[in-house]
């Protein structure tokens, strides 16, 4: 089902009755409390130790360019590893960067060149550790409350961006900025301590551990060829490309038109996040009476209208009001193709896909934000936010056939379909390709019934693992087709077996169903064949 009305109205805050999910969420609050606080202690050290603006500007290279190095690779380690220990390592990561940049500050031996290396490995492990923590939060809560989920998350990230830069600025200025990096490391130290405690039995696999590299190329390819997730990913690049306009110009506005001082940006931002909170509380109910796709046509609009009153309204009070309907709209857009993301992916894959999101998302932020920058030094930046508020506006139009899954009509539990022969061959260990060829027969009069069916199927056996498909009608007998793909290895004929998911196999019951007369279909593997190479050669 696309874009449907969700079911039963949940609580926004019903995952929070879960007693791990709870503490979790709390020990997460804490953590990002300490990442703000660090992040102030970062900027102001760097500018105390050095003014070159390229040095400065250089702490936010170190922090953001993990994200793009290592987004694909901690997707693919999500999936291949036990998502708690993972989480483990990176949170125990971040606690020792964070500390050993603590200790050094103190003892006065921090460089530009010593903070930007610590910038960089604290945001490396950030960067691995995202995706598995997205891929777990299905794994916290039910179906039903998977939106209210990850909405708590981005209700924390709001509260911690609150009130955490004025904590660090406190922090700073009584203590010094050494003390705020401690303060981070102890932060993380609560959420190891939870993970420690979760009593996570990961799924098993009767198979060889998937390579990191072959991983990452599965993952890609599983999006390749899922139009649901293609159309989740439309509305994210759209969205982040130009809402990075009113972060990218808010400090400017604050400052040069609404004449506002330190005191009164922060305003800003708390009036966003406020709005953030508020949107959090009503989108169980808005998603309860309306479809995701006019949820983020409105939403949409919204973040227009606000990014227009960037420009036209000079009056502070009012700005902050708009910007609180802006927190509102922003959390729920964010909210709806995130968890429309979540409820369409498998478990065995929902690392890499969550970390290719996070890749198109923070990619297109970047480039909105260098574009509207250019456009705003040629044009001015009143008429460059005017542009892209109209642009925004018209995105509802070119979004509009992509339409967001709600993933209720899925099944996305394995199927426990793992025919004998798949391991009874000897053929686990060859890294040669497979064909694998079934013989149906159909009749004539229901081809293009057939047809229509059988294009599900084909995006099933590519995003599932095979490298090429085809269906082949014989030019004799009308009613005789065959459908051929090949995958990689054998190990990896077994993999797409055990992707299998209930859904999945709905779909070829439906073809099976198709099948006519008194010989069964048939299923055919063929192994490639490794031919001498003669002797002149």
């Amino acid at each position: 089902m696309r874009g449907g009305k969700a079911g039963p109205v949940v609580s926004a805050w019903s995952p929070l009755i879960r007693p791990f999910f709870r503490t979790l969420w709390v020990a997460n609050l804490v953590s990002m409390l300490g990442a703000w606080v660090h992040e102030v202690g970062a900027a102001w050290l760097m500018t105390s130790l050095t003014m070159s603006p390229l040095t400065v500007a250089m702490i936010q290279t170190a922090t953001t360019l993990p994200l793009f190095l290592a987004a694909l690779p901690a997707g693919a380690l999500a999936d291949i590893l036990d998502r708690r220990r993972l989480l483990i390592f990176t949170q125990t990561w971040m606690l020792v960067s964070a500390l050993g940049l603590g200790i050094t500050t103190l003892f006065g031996l921090t460089s530009p060149v010593v903070l930007l290396a610590f910038t960089f490995f604290l945001s490396l492990g950030g960067a691995i550790n995202g995706p598995a923590w997205q891929a777990i939060i299905p794994e916290l809560v039910s179906k039903e409350e998977l939106s209210s989920a990850v909405t708590l998350g981005s209700v924390g990230y709001n509260i911690a961006r609150a009130i955490g830069p004025a904590l660090g600025g406190l922090v700073v200025a009584l203590v010094g900025p050494g003390i705020t990096f401690l303060i981070n490391a102890a932060s993380f130290s609560g959420v190891v301590a939870v993970l420690v405690r979760w009593r996570h039995t990961p799924q098993e696999s009767a198979l060889p551990t998937e390579r990191l590299i072959g991983a990452m190329r599965t993952g890609i390819r599983y999006v390749r060829h899922a139009p649901e997730v293609q159309a989740i990913f439309v509305h994210a690049v759209f969205f982040a490309l130009f809402t990075s306009a009113l972060w990218a110009f808010l400090p400017i506005v604050a400052r040069e038109y609404l004449r506002l001082g330190p005191p009164g940006y922060g305003m800003l931002l708390g009036f966003f996040g406020g709005g953030a909170l508020i949107g959090a509380a009503l989108l169980p109910g808005v998603r309860s009476r309306f479809s995701l796709n006019l949820i983020a046509a409105a939403t949409t609009i919204l973040l227009a209208l606000v990014i227009a009153c960037m420009a036209t309204i000079p009056n502070p009070p009012a700005m902050m009001m708009a910007m609180m309907v802006g927190g509102m709209a922003w959390l729920t857009l964010l909210s709806v193709l995130m968890t429309a993301m979540q409820a369409v992916i498998p478990s065995w894959v929902r690392g890499r896909v969550v970390s290719v999101f996070m890749l198109v998302f923070f990619g297109g932020f970047a480039a909105g934000s260098a574009l509207w920058g250019g456009v705003a030094l040629w044009a001015g930046i009143k008429p460059t936010l005017l542009g892209v508020a109209v642009l925004l506006a018209a995105c509802v139009f070119f979004t509009r056939k992509y339409e967001l899954p709600t993933g209720e009509d899925l099944d996305l539990a394995p199927a426990q379909y793992f025919p004998s022969f798949l391991t009874g061959q000897g053929l686990a260990n060859e890294e040669r390709p497979v064909l694998v060829v079934i013989d149906r027969r159909v009749d004539p009069d229901r081809k293009e019934e057939f047809l229509e069916a059988v294009r599900p199927l084909k995006m099933m056996r590519l995003r599932d693992g095979a490298i090429r498909w085809n269906l082949f009608r014989d030019v004799t007998e009308p009613d005789h087709y065959i459908e051929s793909f090949i995958v990689e290895s054998w190990v990896e004929y077994m993999r797409q077996h055990e992707r299998f998911t209930v859904s999945d196999r709905a779909i070829e019951d439906r073809i099976a169903a198709f099948h006519v007369g008194d010989i069964p279909s048939t299923t055919q593997h063929f192994i490639a064949e490794l031919v001498p190479k003669s002797a002149d050669t």
